[in-house]
Parts: C-alpha cells; sequence; structure tokens
C-alpha cells in the first residue's frame, strides 16, 4: 500500500480501522477490511502521504496512523 511493492502476506503488516484510528493487526485476527504494508516506518509515511488509508478501508477519513508508527518503531531495529 505504501511502497506498492509485492511481497509474501507473512512478511506484511495488516492494518484495521478502529474508528478513526488505524491500529496494527500483526496477528491477522481483528474483524474488519484490512490494509498491508511492510513494517517500516518509510513505508508507512508513503502509504500517509498518498492518503491509501481512506481508500483501502473504504471509508471517509483521515485515519490517524500513530498507534501503527508506534508498532513499527517497536519492532524495527
Amino acid at each position: 500500500m505504501g511502497c506498492r511493492e509485492r511481497a509474501a502476506k507473512s512478511e506484511l503488516l495488516r492494518i484495521v480501522a478502529d474508528g478513526d484510528a488505524c491500529v496494527p493487526d500483526p496477528r491477522g485476527t481483528l474483524p474488519g477490511r484490512g490494509a498491508y504494508v511492510h513494517p517500516a516506518s518509510v513505508c508507512l509515511d508513503l502509504a500517509v502521504r498518498r492518503r491509501a488509508f481512506p481508500r483501502a478501508f473504504k471509508a471517509k477519513g483521515p485515519f490517524d496512523p500513530a498507534a501503527v508508527q508506534r508498532f513499527v518503531e517497536r519492532v524495527t531495529p
């Protein structure tokens, strides 16, 4: 979604809309429409700049990606 590169599903981070916020779903078990990005801040920043979350969730935005950014910063070395 961010960098638009193809990758295996296991290499990507699923993100789900929860109200007006984006929530990381690393286990892939949360209900709702999901969007996939690489677990890297560069890819997430590209998705935010391109306003990709409202299109992916088919909902009106904007969505707050703060929780996903904190998760990505914690996971990536």
